[in-house]
C-alpha cells in the first residue's frame, strides 16, 4: 500500500527529475515551492476579477470567471459536494492549495524554502516561455494565447482591457495546469500503468499526447453546465500549436514540477497577451 502510494505520488509531481538533493533544480521542484510561488498569482487572480466585477460573488455563469474553464470545473466540483456559488468562488484557489500541501506531505521531502529561489525562478519561467513564442508565431503569424478566451469582452467591466486579459492568463496558466497535468497525467499514469499494466514508458508517451490533446481541444469545445459548447472557431494551425504546448508543458512538468510549468504557462500567456494587443489588435 505504501509502496502504491509513492508510485501514484510521482506521477503527480516531476517524477523524471534526478537532481541532486539541496541544489536549486531539486529545491524548486518541491509541492511547497508551487504553493508559495504561486500563491500571489492566485490572490491577484481572485482580486483582480472581484474589482472587475463584484456581482460574480452572487451569480455563477462562465462569462465571470474570465474564460478560464478550468477554474469553472473546479467550481462545479466545489458544487458537487454542496458548496454555495459564493463559497465555490472562494474555495477555489484552497483546491490548488491543499493538493500541493498533500503532494508536498506525501513527498516527505524538506519544507525549507529560499526566498531568494524565486527571481531565478520567474527568470526560467519567461526564458521557457520564448520558444512556444517563437512556435506560435511561425505557426500562426500571431501569438496564440493558451487561455480559452484573454479577452475583456468577457467581464461586464470598465476596467482596462489588458489588465483584464493579463488576470485572465494567469487565471488560465494556474488552473489549466492543475487540470491537464497535475491531475490528468497523474490519473492517465494511474490507468494505463496501474490498471491496464502498460509499461511506464508507454503510459508516460500515452498519457502526454492524451493530455495535450484534451488540453487542446478544450480551447475550441468546453463542456459546462452539462453540455458542450463551442469557444473558439476551429483551425488546424491553433489545433496543433496548442497540442505541441500542451506536450512542451508534459515535459516541463515532468522535468522541473508544478511551480515552473504553471510560471511558463502563466508568463506565456501574459507575453502573448502583451503582443497581440500590441501589434496584431484590430483597429
Amino acid at each position: 500500500m505504501a509502496q502504491n502510494i509513492q508510485d501514484n505520488y510521482k506521477y503527480s509531481t516531476s517524477q523524471l527529475s534526478t537532481f541532486s538533493p539541496g541544489t536549486y533544480f531539486e529545491r524548486t521542484a518541491r509541492p511547497v515551492y508551487a504553493l508559495l510561488y504561486l500563491l500571489g498569482f492566485l490572490f491577484f487572480y481572485e482580486v483582480s476579477v472581484i474589482l472587475a466585477n463584484p456581482d460574480l460573488l452572487n451569480e455563477s455563469l462562465y462569462v465571470i470567471q474570465g474564460g478560464v474553464v478550468a477554474f469553472v470545473w473546479v467550481q462545479n466540483l466545489l458544487h458537487f459536494f454542496g458548496f454555495s456559488d459564493r463559497l465555490a468562488w472562494l474555495a477555489t484557489p484552497f483546491v490548488v492549495i491543499i493538493i500541493l500541501l498533500i503532494l508536498q506531505i506525501a513527498s516527505r521531502q524538506q519544507w525549507k524554502i529560499l526566498l531568494k529561489d524565486f527571481l531565478p525562478m520567474t527568470v526560467e519561467c519567461i526564458i521557457l516561455a520564448i520558444p512556444l513564442i517563437v512556435l506560435g508565431l511561425l505557426l500562426n503569424r500571431s501569438v496564440t494565447a493558451n487561455c480559452v478566451s484573454c479577452s475583456s469582452e468577457l467581464y461586464n467591466s470598465s476596467a482596462h482591457p489588458l489588465l483584464l486579459s493579463i488576470t485572465t492568463a494567469i487565471g488560465a496558466g494556474i488552473y489549466e495546469e492543475l487540470v491537464f497535468r497535475l491531475i490528468l497525467i497523474c490519473l492517465f499514469m494511474i490507468f494505463f500503468e496501474t490498471v491496464l499494466g502498460l509499461n511506464h514508458k508507454k503510459s508516460v508517451i500515452i498519457s502526454v499526447i492524451l493530455s495535450a490533446v484534451l488540453f487542446s481541444l478544450h480551447h475550441h469545445i468546453v463542456f459546462l453546465n452539462g453540455q458542450l459548447s463551442q469557444t473558439e472557431i476551429f483551425t488546424l494551425s491553433k489545433f496543433i500549436f496548442r497540442t505541441l504546448a500542451g506536450v512542451y508543458f508534459a515535459v516541463i512538468f515532468a522535468a522541473r514540477g508544478f511551480a515552473v510549468t504553471a510560471g511558463c504557462h502563466v508568463f506565456y500567456d501574459i507575453i502573448a497577451v502583451v503582443i497581440n494587443i500590441s501589434f496584431f489588435a484590430e483597429t
